[in-house]
């Protein structure tokens, strides 16, 4: 066989092997569009061969808080099994608390930019209003379950490594890292000082979660099922107890939706996305910081979890 037969050969192979990893069969890519109105800083993925109103889920990631890589490969890998996927900025972009020391910029950001990413999708043709969902990572997944207890046209979420409290911002003044109509919502302020590395900072401040109640996100109120995955081996902050506090809650409260904890005794903040291939030059790093064996499993189950809330016809 031609040299060049033999890669274009290897290069399908390799497309067909990720998109079973993911449990599905090869697509045609989505389309994307950037998305500037209302304020909104996000990207538009759409599924190629999308008929009629589709299900959506806004995709929110961490810290980076901007339209970076990791978090497009989630809105893409959700475009291609058929929904239409909002990739939104929250920190990082033009008109937003743009910071180049990151964890200053999480500052009072407004649930009511979050609300306009919902109207936004809400309207938009392609979109069935009354099948969106929303997916975040870290400090994402905080803000994933905050938005949803506060925005009942969410009908699914899924929290990977969050939080289960509003945290207080870094540096010298301490305010909440969220806000609503115009006023901080309740936090809970890290143990600054004390212990050693980041993770120690919030582990500690969990131990004051008593004196400081209100901080703690009203995930009973939302409006359908929630999903939140963990890795034991989390050296950014304690996910696990805080997911752990989460499912707490939502049994204490009678939680009428689904509810699912996923947990990883051997990832850590990495634990989710969808799965990388060996050649991939990030392969490396998340054998340190997640785990791909982790992601192989719970990415399909986030998957089929989503498609549960917002496909039922389908499954």
């Amino acid at each position: 066989m031609h040299a060049m037969s033999k890669a274009l050969v290897g290069a399908l192979l390799l497309m067909t092997m990720a998109n079973a990893v993911r449990g599905q069969s090869p697509a045609p890519s989505p389309s994307k569009t950037a998305v500037t109105a209302s304020g909104l800083v996000a990207d538009f993925y759409q599924p190629a061969e999308s008929r009629g109103p589709l299900p959506a889920l806004i995709v929110l990631g961490g810290s980076r808080g901007g339209l970076d890589e990791r978090t497009a490969w989630e809105a893409t890998a959700l475009a291609e099994r058929g929904y239409v996927a909002l990739h939104l900025a929250y920190i990082v972009g033009p008109g937003l608390p743009t910071s180049a020391h990151l964890p200053t910029a999480l500052h009072l950001l407004p649930l009511e930019y979050f609300k306009t990413a919902i109207d936004w999708l809400r309207a938009h043709p392609a979109v069935d209003p009354n099948r969106i969902g929303v997916v975040g990572t870290s400090i994402g997944g905080m803000a994933a379950l905050l938005v949803a207890a506060h925005s009942p046209d969410l009908r699914v979420v899924v929290a990977a490594v969050p939080s289960s409290v509003v945290w207080s911002t870094f540096g010298s003044s301490r305010t909440s890292m969220f806000s609503r109509a115009g006023q901080p919502l309740p936090y809970l302020p890290y143990a600054l000082g004390r212990g050693s590395g980041v993770h120690n900072l919030f582990d500690e401040g969990l131990n004051a979660l008593a004196q400081h109640p209100d901080a703690t996100i009203p995930v009973e109120k939302i409006n359908g099922p929630v999903m939140v995955i963990c890795g034991e081996l989390d050296s950014l902050w304690p996910s696990c107890r805080m997911s752990a506090q989460v499912g707490a809650r939502l049994e204490a409260n009678n939680f009428k939706h689904a509810f699912q904890i996923l947990e990883y005794a051997d990832a850590g903040h990495s634990v989710f996305g969808p799965p990388v291939a060996s050649e991939d030059p990030s392969f490396s790093a998340l054998g340190g910081a997640g785990g791909n064996a982790a992601r192989i499993d719970s990415w399909p189950k986030a998957v089929a979890f989503i498609d549960a809330a917002l496909k039922p016809s389908e499954r």
